[in-house]
This record gives structure tokens, sequence and C-alpha cells, in this order.
């Protein structure tokens, strides 16, 4: 019995199952490979932007107004762009403004002002009483100065400095070898009558001094004139050239008490 060869069907038309018409074959398009969908990378949490915006430092003093009345917010501003929220109008804007005295940290303005001045007669009242108190107090202390004309005995520290080279404050020329001396310049400016020192009454004065000497154990004496004036010394301190310094004491001392007097 011959075979009859079998028909290899068209390898470019798809083929056609069992039991379907041309028309289904036709009408089953094959299927496209569905395309791989891109992977978007990961942004890690502390990497994103920060959506919400923190608060400055006066943050929260923007929503209060110096004299206590609210200041408007963003979320009132955007609330009343958006029609939510219906913006006073200016008759009510000025009637509330009117309503109410302006506040100052939560007190009115009026009382303010009173605590203030109050606090201002205060401040006022005690400077002039500490003042007040202060000049009392030096007059006090120097209202006995051993002024020229006055015949009783002081007693204070006596020092030695040098004189020259140079002028004192009277304008003399001396050195340690004079019997000159110093005063206080405490007396020196209680007499001063002008502006130049070589014109100050106490120029010239002359005045005694006494203190008991150990090295001889007797009481020396000395008689000074005055030509300058002593920046260091208290109202009854005087300050002596060097020879009449140990005339009185041993030099190694550098102070010493002594008493004195005015002769003219």
């Amino acid at each position: 019995m011959e075979r009859k060869p079998v028909p290899v069907p068209n390898s470019g038309a798809p083929a056609m199952a069992t039991g379907t018409s041309p028309a289904q074959a036709q009408s089953r398009a094959p299927v496209p490979a569905p395309t791989p969908t891109p992977i978007a990378p990961e942004v890690l949490e502390w990497e994103q932007p920060s959506t919400t915006k923190k608060g400055g430092l006066f943050s929260k003093f923007s929503k209060f107004s110096l004299f206590g009345v609210s200041a408007p917010t963003k979320s009132t501003d955007a609330s009343i762009e958006e029609g939510t929220v219906q913006p006073l109008s200016e008759e009510k804007q000025v009637s509330q403004s009117t309503a109410a005295p302006a506040r100052l940290f939560g007190h009115s303005r009026k009382k303010v002002l009173t605590i203030g001045g109050v606090a201002l007669l205060l401040l006022i009242l005690i400077l002039g009483l500490g003042l007040g108190l202060g000049l009392k107090k030096k007059s006090e202390k120097y209202q006995n100065l051993p002024l020229p004309g006055s015949s009783s005995i002081q007693t204070g520290d006596l020092t030695y400095y040098s004189p020259g080279p140079g002028y004192g404050a009277c304008g003399f020329e001396n050195t340690s070898h004079d019997s000159i001396c110093a005063v206080s310049h405490i007396v020196w400016d209680a007499v001063s009558t002008s502006s130049n020192p070589n014109h100050n009454p106490l120029c010239g004065k002359m005045l005694r001094i006494t203190r008991f000497n150990e090295a001889l154990g007797r009481n020396s004496s000395v008689d000074v004139k005055v030509v300058d004036r002593c920046t260091g010394c208290e109202p009854n301190d005087i300050d002596l050239s060097l020879d009449m310094f140990t005339t009185l004491a041993d030099e190694s001392h550098g102070r010493v008490l002594g008493s004195w007097a005015w002769l003219d």
C-alpha cells in the first residue's frame, strides 16, 4: 500500500488548533511579553527633606503681640484666602481696637506708666539720700581742720619726702636739707583761693613739730615752712624733708607719730 506524504504547515502562519476555525485562529494574536517595571531607588529616612518647618527661637512669641493682642498667624491668613474664615470688616476692627485699652505684658498702659513713675521717684529719692549722707559724713569728718589761726596742738603721722630737684606746689625750689614741709591736700584745698597753687595762703606759713626722740631720750622739735602739698596725707599728717625727719626720729622708722601747731 502506497503512503502519501503528510503536508507540512507553513512556518510563517500559526498552526490552527483542532476544532478551531480559521477566523478564530486569525483573531488570536500573539500576547507580547510584559515589560518589567523599573524599581525606584530607596531614599533613607534621614535623607528625605523635612516637610514640617521647625519654629524659630521667637516663634512662640509670634502668636502674641507686646500689648496682649493676638497677632495674625499663617493659618489664619490661609483660611481667609480659602474663604473658610471671613475677615473682619473695617468697622469691627476699629471697634475692637477701641473697645479695650492697649495692654503691656498683661497690664493696662496706665498701670504700667504709674508703676514706672513710682519706681523712678523711688530711685531719685534713694540717690538723693545717699548723696546727702555722703556729703554730710565728709563735712563732719573735715569740719575741724587744723587751719592757721588755731593755737590747738595737732597729732598726726610724720613722714619724709624728697622735695627736689624741681619746684613744689608753692613754686619754691628746695632740697632735702631745708627746713620745709608739705601739708595735707585736704587742708591745702580747704583754703585755696586760686587755680594757681603758688597763690595758696598756706605757702610760707610756719609750724612747729615736737616728738620724743628715743635715740636722744628727750623731746626734739623743729620749725618748718610750708612749701608743698601732700596728696597722701590725712588732715593732721605732715610730710617733712629728710633732714627735719631725722632730727625727730631715725630714718629707718619711715613713719612716726608727732605733735605740731601753727606758729602764725
